[in-house]
């Protein structure tokens, strides 16, 4: 399995990049979404962001337009949106696809290091999507497990780089769990 630092990624502002920019940080990566009923859990991912950030721990936004059109924007688009609407100052990745042939290298190892999410809640979560989609875009289903549920599912990378936890995406980042998770990881 390839090692999460050594995967190029794209800064949205268009700057190649990889994770090994944090080596060494406890590092959060979330896939979002700008049309999204979960796209206030920006606001969370902001404060989580800033409440660690002095300790080592980083938020990194990867946009990704898989789950229901809900990222449509361009990334000059997608940036404006998230500084403007929710003040974000936590990283954010060109738009990539987490999930399908296009799947981005660097999700392919996440989902493959964690494939089983953490978030009791999962199963409801699918259901109530399932509804939602064979309703309004003509029975699409969700992916079914390790792939990605929905926007906002969230990976936990530890100080060396290994992917050590993930998150459901209704599982909000200010959740008990996901804080102690980032605790655990930073002490």
């Amino acid at each position: 399995m390839a090692n999460i630092y050594d995967i190029p990624v794209q800064r949205i502002t268009g700057e190649p990049a990889t994770l090994a920019d944090y080596s060494g940080k406890v590092l959060l990566l979330v896939n979002v979404a700008s049309n999204c009923g979960l796209t206030p859990q920006y606001k969370a991912l902001e404060e989580t962001y800033n409440r660690f950030q002095a300790h080592g721990f980083v938020v990194c936004g990867f946009p990704a337009n898989d789950f229901g059109a809900q990222e449509p924007g361009t990334n000059q688009e997608i940036y404006k949106f998230c500084t403007g609407t929710y003040a974000v100052d936590f990283p954010m990745f060109a738009k990539i696809a987490v999930t399908g042939a296009q799947t981005h290298p660097l999700y392919r190892v996440l989902i493959e290091a964690q494939p089983q999410a953490i978030g009791d809640s999962r199963s409801g979560f699918r259901e109530n999507l399932n509804n939602y989609l064979s309703t309004h875009h003509n029975g699409a289903t969700t992916n079914p497990e390790p792939g990605i549920l929905w926007n906002f599912e969230k990976f936990l990378i530890d100080r060396q780089g290994n992917v050590i936890a993930r998150f459901s995406p209704e599982i909000t980042p200010d959740d008990p769990a996901i804080i102690a998770a980032i605790e655990s990881a930073l002490a």
